[in-house]
Formats: structure tokens, sequence, C-alpha cells
């Protein structure tokens, strides 16, 4: 008798199988990442076409295979339709969703990632927010959950507001991260240690970063 399950997450990355299928990877609440094939989800009119791609943030019904998910229906409740038509915001999305698929692992408790990633999704698309601040705060937090952010260095000189910014993304829920603004000068301290902490701890280069190193140089 197959088993079937209810997830919610966001879809990660697409890519086709055979001529009309997918095989997608979705970050999950109940179940951290998983990969499922959709059969027929490239066919045009599938109910699946639009759900299979990424950013699609929604509820999923999968029965377990010998092997793998199969992924039968999709509820979506947000595509960030305005990711795809803001270029810049759209790369920044797709590093994030990049950073994700590295962090996460199937089976693990990656409920405050998931969350992480659509509340900073959501700052994209704000105007208030540059999209480098956004960044910077994803990247500390990101680095936060997985507990290897050892917060400001000791061997810098930072500002005092610096410091309180830092100490408030390692220490705010997720929820409240993207609450406030900061200056040209703390965004550039912020900046700065995130940089160090990535180059220290993340070893793999990022597609989508680099095009948006290109873009900005």
């Amino acid at each position: 008798m197959q088993e079937y399950i209810e997830i919610t997450g966001m879809v990660l990355k697409a890519e086709p199988i055979g001529e009309y299928d997918r095989r997608v990877v979705i970050l999950t609440k109940e179940r951290g990442k998983i990969s499922a094939f959709a059969k027929g989800a490239r066919r045009q009119g599938s109910r699946l076409l639009a759900a299979t791609n990424p950013f699609s943030f929604g509820s999923f019904r999968l029965y377990a295979g010998r092997s793998s998910y199969n992924l039968l229906e999709a509820n979506i409740s947000n595509y960030f339709e305005g990711l795809r038509t803001d270029f810049e915001g759209a790369y920044y999305g797709m590093y994030f969703l990049e950073v994700m698929d590295y962090y996460t692992r199937e089976n693990n408790e990656d409920k405050e990632m998931l969350k992480l990633l659509y509340q900073s999704l959501r700052a994209l698309m704000h105007e208030k927010f540059p999209d480098e601040m956004v960044r910077y705060i994803f990247e500390m937090k990101a680095m936060v959950i997985n507990g290897e952010f050892p917060g400001v260095p000791e061997n810098g000189s930072f500002e005092d507001s610096t410091i309180y910014a830092v100490n408030y993304i390692m220490t705010s829920p997720v929820e409240k991260l993207y609450t406030f603004t900061v200056t040209d000068t703390v965004l550039a301290q912020i900046k700065e240690i995130a940089d160090e902490y990535r180059r220290r701890y993340v070893d793999k280069p990022f597609k989508s970063l680099e095009i948006l190193e290109d873009i900005k140089s």
C-alpha cells in the first residue's frame, strides 16, 4: 500500500527528466530537504507545470516509492512572482536557493532554514530593503542556524551600531530580521564580516553569486 504524505515547503531546484518529467528538490518543514519526481510536469497544461518551478512555496502531496518520492499534487500559496520581473533580485533569490541546497539535508530539522528562506525572499521584494542588506543578513543568519557563526570578530574595529546589528541578527527570531535599516558605513562593515565568515566556512562556489558579482563589478 502506498504511503501518502503532505508536506509544506519550497522548490529549491528543478531539472528535466526524460521528455516530460521533472525532478525537484524541495526544502520542507517536516522532512528537511527531499527529492521527488513529478511525472508529466513539463507537459503543456499539466497542473504541476508551474508548481515545480523554483521559488514555488506551498503544500505538496507525495507518495513514497521504493527509492524516491513522487509528487502528485501541489497547492502553491506563493510563487514569488515579483522576482521574475526583477533581474538582479532574481539572482539574489537564486543564490538564496543555492545556499539552502548547500546547507540542508534530508530528514534534518530544517524548519528555521525554510522560514529564513521565505522571509528573505519576501524582503527582496520589499523596496525598503536594499538587496545587498538582505543578502548579508541572510548569509549571517544561515550560518547562525547552522551553528558556525562566532559573532563579531575581535580583531576588527567596528562601530557600535554594527556590533548591535550583528548581535540582533544572531539573536532575533527569523520573523523579526528584516525590521531595521542601517547606514552605508554599517552596511559596509556587515558585508566585511559576512564575507570573511563565508570564505572561512563555506567551501562551495555558487553560480548565481558569481553572476551577481559580475553584474555589480
